[in-house]
């Protein structure tokens, strides 16, 4: 059963498949058929979308399955659940995707932190602007940088009283721990669609934690 409505915005196969292979890393192989079901998205147990770039994954299907996340778990499982599979999407594929590739290479990891996050954000979010019709921009605020996602797919279709798309926050910080070569940021949902806002916005500030 169809709960959100289709919405006509993509991502590619093989973002929405990393993330289904991360909901299963985390949560195991009869969690996952469990959230699939509970989703309306049966028809991907044991039929995961194929490793391509063809955009044929809808975002309402990728908001469902955050949506079935906290309704088994609970908001405070489901926000932990998602997260955990935010970062291990991260650390599944997404640094093999183009923007990235030159994220990863000794001269970059030599650059002071500052200069990381400078290039390493936007890098991070044109893979989202480039492979999908999630349109990503990144801004310098001063104490942090901005993140947007419009339209948002980790919310779509959904209404909510407080932020609720962690499993793009669990991306962004497994990025920033990947980009800065280990360090942690603060990362805060400042805006979301589903609990009125007009954009999914995240605030990443820039002195890492700790």
């Amino acid at each position: 059963m169809r709960r959100i409505p289709l919405s006509g915005y993509y991502y590619p196969n093989k973002l929405a498949r990393i993330y289904i292979l991360a909901i299963e890393e985390v949560m195991g192989k009869n969690g996952l058929n469990a959230i699939l079901n509970l989703a309306g998205l049966s028809h991907l147990i044991d039929n995961y979308p194929p490793d391509n770039f063809d955009k044929q994954f809808d975002f309402a299907d990728f908001s469902s399955l955050n949506w079935a996340l906290e309704e088994m778990y609970g908001p405070r499982g489901g926000r932990g659940l998602e997260l955990r599979a935010g970062r291990a999407a991260f650390a599944l594929g997404l640094p093999g995707f183009g923007p990235l590739a030159g994220v990863g290479d000794l001269a970059f990891r030599v650059l002071p932190l500052s200069a990381k996050l400078k290039a390493g954000l936007p890098a991070l979010a044109k893979i989202f602007t480039q492979f999908s019709d999630q349109v990503s921009k990144v801004e310098d605020k001063g104490e942090y940088y901005t993140y947007t996602m419009q339209p948002c797919p980790v919310c779509w279709g959904r209404t909510a009283d407080r932020p609720i798309c962690f499993a793009g926050m669990g991306v962004i910080e497994e990025g920033l721990h990947w980009v800065s070569g280990g360090r942690k940021f603060r990362v805060d949902q400042i805006e979301c669609v589903a609990a009125g806002g007009q954009i999914c916005t995240y605030a990443i500030y820039k002195e890492p934690i700790g």
